[in-house]
């Protein structure tokens, strides 16, 4: 599908054109896109489909016009457009133009204020106006991320298919990782300092007032806590003086506007975000979603499409009487709570990792762009609360310990692993007499259970070996049972797995990712080809990231499980592989994101049924700084569910 985009792009300033750079490279390995970040030539006839970006600022009039010429899918971004229009019009001279709109929109007594408004006695009525039935009449689709704006887009008198699709969020991988601590350094303050911030254009309507006072009375109790204001000023607020005459000059730093990396640098060294704002147009804020994807307990105005974020990944502050209370309030459980501050944190950016990632938003973008191309019904997808939890069966671990002896690698090999054995089997989608299941690097530990315990219908192993050639192995266990099964043997790097497009229900790859040494995408490529549409990928392999991990570190060793290189053997066969690279569960989840997998499940815990060292001492650590202490198991488990095609093949953050 070839579609045209207009939208303004960095370094314009505009919360828009981060939005739009963000969600233009995942979105163009889904089409044919072409960007036109300001006025230029456009040959509709050459396109499927134009895609409008549009703010209620002058960076859009080039877009807002062409929409009105070529009508498109309007990506509507806050549900008032009253200053764009006032730009494209009244700063432009053109007040004829602007009392048509206004009485386009608006009708007899809308025009009447305007005309006093020409006449200079009044100021423009923004908003009462909301300027949008101009657009709305002449769009084809339209895109918002809330209901609150989706409902203002059909008050406007819009009728066509819309879609409701989140704002996406910085996650995974390759999104930033700021130093928080070197960020608090710059500050002045260490890492116990309780630092609240307020972040963007540092505008009245953000309710900084009220969040000065509130924070007053906070430094009143506790007078470690900091407050840090990064934006660029706005000259209806005079924070200096406001700041000097509450008296918290020791305590308020105004940090003024900064490049994104310190932006997004000292949004990392917070603890709590303020995102306030009334009144509203239905905006969302990148900023806000920055802040989540980073953990951070965040605190947002109870109206508009705010209030639509979940209950549990933020505090809501209801705006009018008692906002001042409310908001000391919750500062003041927040910095004495430092446990519920985390929990909050953490449940943000699980939400953001769940629903905003860019992709998924670029999947929806494309398949809502296709349906209003073709004149299809198009079905909102379901948020992940909503979908149906994947039904498992628990193995006991003594039938495992049954098929010790039929195993290469013996009966000592699965005491050491059984408890990553039973876990893994544990994850596993329950199948049917339908289903098939590829157990990459099959040893037959676990392989009988797939079809015995779990109920698949044709169970298939694979390992390394040259391509083409198939193994049959039969296995008998402790009581006697059989078991048989063919073993595709190919390079799981290099060559095209030999199954044909979506063939099965689930793939399991166990402990075999850390091994690979050059091409781990093509290995994810393929598992994505022969996975049906919605099937499973099951992955397990080593933490690098485990509170083990971290305590050799610390201590001068090396973090790996199995980094060490291999002794020649005397007949010249080698029986084992060293790991190549290990990951850590952020990685893991980001490899799946890629590949095309929505992640259903990520766990981390047991891997080797061995004596644990004491490392109480390293999760305090980690508590003292901040930093996150879940995910710190031995191994990483995670269970994706196939969403569509591979996102990149060659991801940075992975391949150099």
């Amino acid at each position: 599908m070839r579609v045209a985009c207009f939208t303004p792009l960095p370094p314009c300033p505009s919360g828009i054109a981060d939005y739009s750079a963000a969600l233009i490279e995942p979105l163009s390995r889904l089409c044919q896109l072409q960007v036109f970040p300001r006025d230029g030539r456009f040959d509709p006839a050459a396109f499927d489909l134009a895609l409008y970006q549009i703010g209620n600022n002058p960076y859009h009039a080039g877009a807002y016009q062409q929409a009105l010429e070529t009508p498109g899918v309007v990506v509507l971004h806050e549900a008032n457009l009253h200053h764009l229009i006032a730009e494209i019009t009244i700063r432009r001279g053109d007040w004829d133009g602007y009392l048509r709109e206004v009485e386009h929109d608006g009708g007899a007594a809308a025009l009447e204020f305007a005309q006093s408004v020409r006449r200079l006695e009044v100021g423009p009525d923004y908003d009462g106006v909301p300027m949008l039935g101009r657009l709305m009449q002449s769009a084809r689709g339209v895109i918002a991320h809330s209901d609150f704006v989706l409902a203002a887009a059909r008050a406007a008198g819009f009728q066509g298919p819309t879609a409701r699709i989140p704002h996406g969020a910085w996650v995974g991988a390759g999104a930033p990782m700021p130093d928080r601590i070197g960020f608090r350094r710059k500050l002045g303050i260490d890492e116990s300092t309780p630092l609240i911030g307020i972040f963007g254009h540092l505008k009245p309507y953000k309710r900084i007032a009220e969040s000065l006072r509130a924070f007053r009375r906070l430094v009143r109790l506790n007078g470690r806590v900091r407050l840090i204001l990064v934006g660029e000023p706005h000259q209806e607020l005079r924070l200096d003086s406001m700041i000097r005459s509450l008296d918290l000059s020791a305590a308020v730093r105004l940090v003024g506007r900064t490049e994104i990396e310190d932006f997004t640098g000292y949004l990392s060294a917070c603890d709590i975000v303020l995102n306030l704002r009334y009144p509203t147009v239905g905006e969302t804020s990148g900023t806000l979603l920055r802040a989540m994807s980073l953990g951070k307990a965040v605190l947002v105005s109870d109206v508009g499409a705010f209030s639509e974020f979940p209950d549990q990944a933020c505090l809501k502050v209801p705006v009018g009487a008692g906002e001042e209370d409310i908001l000391f309030e919750y500062l003041q459980l927040l910095v004495e709570r430092p446990d519920l501050e985390a929990a909050l944190g953490r449940q943000a950016q699980a939400w953001v990792e769940r629903d905003c990632g860019w992709s998924s938003a670029a999947a929806h973008y494309h398949s809502f762009l296709r349906s209003v191309a073709e004149g299809t019904e198009w079905t909102q997808p379901a948020r992940v609360s909503e979908m149906a939890v994947v039904e498992t069966v628990a193995v006991d671990p003594g039938y495992i310990r049954g098929w010790a002896g039929a195993a290469p690698a013996g009966q000592s090999y699965v005491e050491t692993h059984i408890t990553r054995l039973s876990k893994t089997l544990e994850l596993i989608p329950k199948g049917t007499a339908e289903d098939r299941i590829l157990e990459m690097g099959a040893y037959m530990q676990i392989t009988p259970a797939l079809r015995q315990k779990l109920g698949y219908g044709e169970v298939r192993g694979c390992y390394y070996g040259p391509a083409g050639r198939v193994e049959h192995k039969e296995a008998v266990s402790a009581d006697g049972e059989r078991f048989c099964c063919a073993i595709d043997l190919f390079d799981a790097e290099k060559d095209v797995f030999p199954y044909e497009d979506g063939y099965f229900s689930a793939v399991l790859c166990c402990e075999l990712i850390e091994h690979l040494p050059s091409d781990p995408m093509h290995m994810m490529s393929e598992i994505n080809r022969v996975l049906k549409d919605d099937g499973y990928l099951l992955i397990t392999t080593p933490n690098i990231g485990s509170l083990r991990a971290i305590s050799a570190i610390l201590q001068g060793y090396h973090p790996g499980f199995f980094p060490a290189y291999l002794r020649p053997p005397e007949d010249g066969v080698y029986t084992d592989a060293r790991h190549n690279r290990e990951y850590t569960p952020k990685e893991i989840h980001t490899l799946l994101s890629d590949a095309g997998f929505r992640v259903e499940r990520l766990e981390t815990g047991p891997f080797l049924a061995e004596p644990k060292p004491e490392l109480l001492w390293v999760e305090d650590m980690l508590h003292r700084f901040r930093m996150p202490a879940d995910l710190r198991g031995d191994g990483i488990y995670i269970l994706g569910q196939k969403t569509g095609p591979v996102g990149q093949r060659y991801p940075a953050w992975l391949y150099s």
